[in-house]
């Protein structure tokens, strides 16, 4: 048995906010499909504010433009990751009407 592979296409989406010193915050949104579905899937990542910037609802206005755009280009589902010791990062989620669905997996090269 061979395993055949096949290259598939993404898009991302990188926001920003710039400011004079530079950029303060971003994330980036990545659009995926899959064989289960039509529409694509995004995926919210590197969602970041510096930190002199935070609790300033800048990581809420960026995480809520990902969620429209996301939306807007058909997206069935987004999914957001983040590190276990983020509380407040996964309280923000939540706020926003994200779910906790199960467990990230991953290995570092």
């Amino acid at each position: 048995m061979e395993i055949q592979t096949q290259a598939v296409k993404a898009e991302g989406i990188k926001f920003s906010i710039v400011e004079t010193e530079g950029e303060i915050a971003r994330a980036y949104l990545y659009l995926m499909h899959n064989s289960l579905h039509q529409e694509p899937f995004g995926l919210l990542e590197d969602v970041y504010v510096a930190e002199s910037k935070r609790e300033q609802g800048l990581g809420t206005k960026l995480v809520r433009q990902v969620i429209q755009t996301a939306k807007e280009r058909g997206c069935y589902k987004l999914i957001a990751t983040s590190r276990a010791s983020r509380p407040r990062v996964h309280q923000l989620y939540k706020n926003l009407g994200f779910q906790e669905k199960g467990w990230e997996f991953r290995i570092d090269f």
